[in-house]
Parts: C-alpha cells; sequence; structure tokens
C-alpha cells in the first residue's frame, strides 16, 4: 500500500517541486535550467496569484459553511418520522450523482441573461426588471458559482449528517424527553456534540475539495481572472502560458495551502475531543 502511494501520489508531488525549481517550458526540455527559488518569489509578488488565493478561500469558505448548515437542517428533517421519506432522500441524492461538468454547464445555460431560466423566472416574479448578466460581473458571477456549488455538493452533507443522526441511540433522545429538554436544547446539548465528529469529517472533506475546485469554475467562467482560483491559475500556467516551472511552483503552493488548512481543521477537531473527554 505505501509502495503504491508513493507512486501515485509521493512521486507526482516530487517531481512537481523539482520542476518547479527549474524555468521549464513545455516543448524546450533542452533550455531547463535550475533557478531555485525565483519561481516562488515571482508568485510571491504577483498580484494574480493573490487574488486567486483570495477567490479560493472565500469560495471555499462560503461554500462549506453554507453546505454544512443546510446539509444539516434537511438531515434533521429528513430524520424525523414522516411519510415519503425514502422518496426525499432519493431526491436529495439526484444533484450529487450528476457529474460536476454536466452539472455546471446545464446551471450556465439557466444563467444565461438572454435565454436563461433563472432570469424569465425573476422576471416573472417581478424581483427583476430586466434580465442580469450573471456570469458577467465579478460579483454575481462569484455568488452564482458559490450558489451551483452549494446545489451540487449540499447533498454530500445531508448523507453524511443523517448517517450521524441515525448512529443516535433511541434511549438517548427518550431520556432528554424525559428530561424535559426542548427541541432545540436537546439538540445544542446532546445531538450536536454526539454528531460533531462525524460533522468535522465531513468539513473536513468538503473544505479540501473546495480549495482544490477547478471544474465547476473552469465551466462557468473559464480563466476569467476575477474568479480565477489557485487550480485553474496554475493550470493557465501549465497548459495555456506552456511555463512549466512556474506553473508547477503554483501547483506546488496550492498544495501547501490545502495541507495548512486541513492541518488546522485536524487540529482544532482533535482539540475538541480531547476537551470533551476531559469535560466527560
Amino acid at each position: 500500500m505505501l509502495l503504491i502511494m508513493a507512486l501515485v501520489a509521493a512521486w507526482p508531488l516530487g517531481r512537481t517541486f523539482l520542476l518547479s525549481l527549474t524555468d521549464a517550458r513545455f516543448g524546450a526540455p533542452e533550455d531547463w535550467r535550475f533557478v531555485g527559488l525565483q519561481n516562488y518569489l515571482a508568485l510571491w509578488q504577483d498580484d494574480r496569484w493573490w487574488s486567486a488565493v483570495r477567490v479560493t478561500i472565500v469560495f471555499a469558505m462560503v461554500s462549506v459553511v453554507i453546505e454544512t448548515a443546510l446539509g444539516l437542517a434537511i438531515a434533521l428533517v429528513l430524520n424525523a418520522r414522516m411519510h415519503g421519506r425514502g422518496m426525499l432522500r432519493a431526491a436529495m441524492l439526484i444533484p450529487w450523482a450528476i457529474p460536476v461538468v454536466v452539472s455546471a454547464r446545464m446551471w450556465a445555460w439557466m444563467l444565461n441573461d438572454l435565454n436563461g431560466i433563472i432570469n424569465a423566472a425573476l422576471q416573472w416574479l417581478g424581483l427583476i426588471s430586466a434580465p442580469v448578466a450573471w456570469l458577467a460581473d465579478p460579483v454575481m458571477s462569484m455568488v452564482a458559482i458559490i450558489a451551483v456549488d452549494v446545489w451540487k455538493t449540499t447533498p454530500f452533507m445531508v448523507l453524511l449528517s443523517l448517517a450521524a443522526l441515525q448512529s443516535i441511540p433511541e434511549e438517548i433522545k427518550e431520556a432528554a424527553v424525559i428530561d424535559g429538554a426542548g427541541p432545540i436544547r436537546a439538540f445544542v446539548l446532546i445531538t450536536l456534540p454526539i454528531i460533531a465528529p462525524a460533522l468535522i469529517v465531513a468539513v473536513l472533506f468538503r473544505l479540501l475539495d473546495a480549495l482544490r475546485v477547478f471544474d465547476v469554475v473552469y465551466v462557468l467562467m473559464g480563466s476569467a481572472s476575477a474568479t480565477a482560483t489557485m487550480s485553474i491559475y496554475a493550470r493557465q500556467n501549465l497548459i495555456e502560458f506552456q511555463d512549466a516551472g512556474y506553473g508547477s511552483a503554483a501547483a506546488v503552493c496550492l498544495f501547501l495551502v490545502v495541507a495548512i488548512m486541513a492541518a488546522i481543521v485536524v487540529t482544532a477537531a482533535r482539540l475538541d475531543l480531547d476537551v470533551r473527554r476531559e469535560v466527560g
């Protein structure tokens, strides 16, 4: 297993790091030179890179928070005893089952300012007086990208939250009712602490995916600088500009950002669990 991991993960990462220390360009392998940290220094001074970092972090934080809140709320509803619960659970998985490229293209058509159904529906409801160019304005395009990602990946949070809720023993719920705890108090003091480890895992997975986001942004906006994420910036330098050294440096920095954010979440989760054990 370690050998397989080394082949599929460690070797490509190491190769990327070695390329980032050169001025390599695709198509001219004989002209590669070792330049040390020059690409990283140029990246540090590149305003477009820092714009990509800012866009990625804003996208990740906002989308993950909304998805977690919505996912937990919907899971609470689906966990209740009611008719048609199985149908609702199946329906919730449809957005998640659709491939990202397909769902992003579908939303791009719906958000079209001239023929999109979103503008038509909002005008019919009287909420807007003229079509909105959702994907032309930097702010509105960011809102649209987050909305599409929330629609696509909230079912993932619902699924994990629902599994955690169903693992709570009925005896604990009955004891809370007997002790007179209301729904809100029971959720805050009993349900939430029990499902917290599962929620932390779900948030960690979604955060890692959001920081590495590429497909949904690229399908909706291409390489537009206003909404370019770190992945799109690295891809643009590697593929469009053929700058393997600089693009590899961007890819390595993306890996470091993701690793740091993952370490922060894991450390915070461990501290929280340690506190809970001490209190318990």
